[in-house]
């Protein structure tokens, strides 16, 4: 069995991650990590820590669903202390220094991160590139809705999106992209990405990519209708991913996509 360790074991999809790695034929539950307390019950002989050292020591591998924060204490953990576990990390909201931990610890542990675990969410990034650059001449724009707890804005997996939208065009996305229009602002730009973030009651995920031309338009649309798509998405890829070496991977690495 992959013992496996669970930071971000306090949210919504910490706690599944718990549930379903009960139920999983090949990786079970090891430890979890806390700030403060876990108050959902656990197998007998899990590892209940707030120490990131702890934690790694207690796995095989890593799946993270916390805050930026905490993925900075276990990349820290990894990148100045030594650690030596995969890490499985689906955070997002990353700043700069974030962002810089995840490449230093790519080169010392394989890493699976994902702004979404969803296998749709996988394959529609994949559509999206083709279709972008297919239809070059069509203007995207991309809307995501989410519950109203959620705090980032725009979501993760939209920016990945848009990142593969503008890719597939050789455009760079921080130069293109729009997430907001307000009052008298002009026409569309020819190469502008709309990115729009709707939140409203407790809409899991829904992302819409759409690319519109004089006379026609396509509409890509996933909606996930439950958080265990991500958890059981997080656990699969933990079992791909400690087989791996070092280096920064996908979700479409551990697909084959």
């Amino acid at each position: 069995m992959i013992n496996v360790g669970v930071v971000g074991s306090t949210g919504r999809v910490g706690s599944l991650l718990i549930d379903d790695l009960q139920s999983d034929e090949q990786a079970q539950l090891s430890a979890c990590h806390v700030f403060d307390e876990l108050k959902k019950s656990v197998p007998e002989g899990t590892v209940v820590t707030n120490e990131m050292k702890v934690l790694l020591e207690s796995s095989d591998v890593v799946i993270d669903f916390s805050a930026p924060v905490a993925t900075e204490s276990l990349l820290t953990e990894i990148v100045e202390n030594g650690g030596n576990k995969p890490l499985v990390i689906a955070t997002t909201g990353f700043n700069k220094h974030q962002q810089n931990l995840l490449l230093e610890a790519s080169k010392k542990v394989p890493i699976l991160y994902a702004t979404n675990m969803s296998l749709g969410v996988a394959v529609l990034n994949k559509l999206v590139s083709l279709a972008s650059k297919t239809l070059r001449e069509f203007d995207c724009e991309i809307v995501e809705q989410h519950h109203r707890h959620k705090v980032d804005s725009p979501s993760g997996t939209a920016l990945t999106l848009a990142e593969h939208a503008a890719r597939a065009r050789d455009l760079d996305l921080d130069s293109v992209r729009v997430s907001g229009r307000d009052g008298v602002i002009g026409a569309r730009t020819k190469d502008e990405i709309g990115v729009m973030s709707l939140r409203g009651g407790d809409i899991v995920g829904r992302h819409t990519v759409g690319l519109y031309n004089d006379g026609e338009f396509i509409e890509l649309h996933h909606t996930a209708t439950s958080r265990n798509t991500f958890s059981r998405g997080a656990i699969k890829a933990a079992k791909w991913l400690v087989n791996q070496e070092p280096g920064l991977y996908s979700i479409n690495d551990c697909l084959g996509l």
